[in-house]
């Protein structure tokens, strides 16, 4: 099939197909002699690994691991190893954010705390100096954790409505 279609039947762009294809995601196009890039069946099956790799919250990279050359011929450990280590993944960003949300409640407890006759500078010191006596919160956001949250975030976004193809990448 053509590209056109293989983008018609996974609902993604001519240009994300290439772009999986040139990073080595996609690796069963045959070129034909007038340029034009063909695609077997197996394509659609192989861009929805992907396409649910990246919701789960897999990089393409870690994908890139996972994907057998053939899909006749998966590594089942591997795969095992890789989904229980990405749900740990998942769990442990899922306590820092609940640590940060219950330190970011305590945060607007303080501040609506206020004292009517405080302005809001002498109330900005106050919660400050609350903040840095109070118990020091291990909040270990790491760049992976925003990584992940951009993903979901574009994902939500797309879920209400934006479209699809308009998600980079």
């Amino acid at each position: 099939m053509k590209i056109g279609e293989l983008a018609q039947k996974t609902d993604l762009t001519t240009s994300k197909i290439r772009f999986y294809e040139r990073i080595g995601l996609l690796t069963t196009v045959d070129r034909r002699s007038n340029g034009y890039r063909t695609y077997p069946p197996q394509a659609v099956l192989l861009l929805g690994l992907i396409t649910t790799a990246q919701r789960a919250g897999f990089t393409l990279d870690e994908i890139r691991t996972l994907l057998p050359y053939d899909l006749q011929h998966w590594d089942h450990d591997a795969l095992m190893d890789a989904l229980t280590r990405k749900i740990a993944d998942i769990e442990a960003l899922q306590a820092r954010l609940t640590q940060s949300k219950a330190h970011l409640l305590r945060l607007v407890e303080d501040i609506q705390a206020r004292p009517e006759d405080m302005d809001c500078a002498a109330n900005a010191h106050r919660v400050l100096t609350n903040v840095l006596a109070g118990p020091s919160d291990n909040l270990d956001i790491t760049p992976d954790d925003v990584r992940l949250l951009d993903r979901t975030d574009r994902r939500q976004s797309v879920s209400r409505g934006r479209s699809k193809k308009a998600v980079p990448p």
